[in-house]
């Protein structure tokens, strides 16, 4: 998000956070455009697909389907699954999109429902439209079928605790940062002026002086 709404980040499910291209060029696809929404989790079954690697073995620990198909021309029928349980969320959100609709919901807000051909800055919310009533249900459904938001929420403070505990732990005399931390000053690592002529000479240069 870039201001929208007063929103920045991607800390939700509008357009401006959760859309972004996806690109794949391999040998048998056709350079094309295809508007059709799919996620980022379809990319370990499609990479698979096109090296001719079997994932029955793995299948039951990820998710995603094969882009393959819906490249070469057949039409994807399922919907588009979301997750968000990070910073700025009080308790899991999730969202399908089904081909025009995006459905959003989160136990601690009103559903959201919009129509992104009719409305592509998502301004409309239709969940509380009687004429849309049908596609609410539908998608509330289908919601149902694949989350259970009380276990998943619960899910995550338990694993929130654990972490805290190893949090602490680590910080215990012996914590270090998971960014890149360079193990020298970078200032000493190169020709500076802290260094000694003949030693950075010696040093440096090759072959190496005796």
């Amino acid at each position: 998000m870039l201001g929208e709404r007063g929103l920045w980040f991607k800390m939700n499910f509008f357009e401006g956070a959760a859309r972004v291209p996806l690109m794949i060029a391999a040998p048998g696809l056709t350079p094309q455009r295809i508007d059709t929404p799919v996620s980022t989790i379809d990319v370990t079954p499609t990479l698979a697909a096109l090296a001719g690697i079997d994932m029955a073995e793995v299948m039951p620990w990820t998710d995603g389907e094969n882009l393959v198909p819906l490249a070469t021309g057949t039409p994807r029928m399922t919907p588009v699954a979301m997750e968000y349980a990070a910073e700025g969320s009080i308790t899991p959100l999730v969202c399908l999109r089904d081909g025009p609709w995006k459905y959003i919901r989160c136990l601690a807000d009103p559903d959201m429902l919009f129509n992104l051909d009719t409305d592509p800055d998502e301004r409309r919310n239709l969940a509380t439209d009687p004429a849309h009533i049908d596609a609410l249900h539908m998608l509330r459904r289908m919601a149902d079928e694949r989350w259970n938001l009380p276990a998943y929420d619960a899910a995550v403070r338990e694993s929130q605790a654990r972490r805290w505990v190893v949090y602490e732990a680590l910080r215990n005399g012996a914590y270090y940062p998971w960014d890149h931390q360079p193990l020298r000053a970078a200032s000493e690592r190169y020709m500076r002026n802290h260094m000694d002529l003949n030693i950075l000479e010696d040093s440096k240069r090759f072959p190496r002086g005796e």
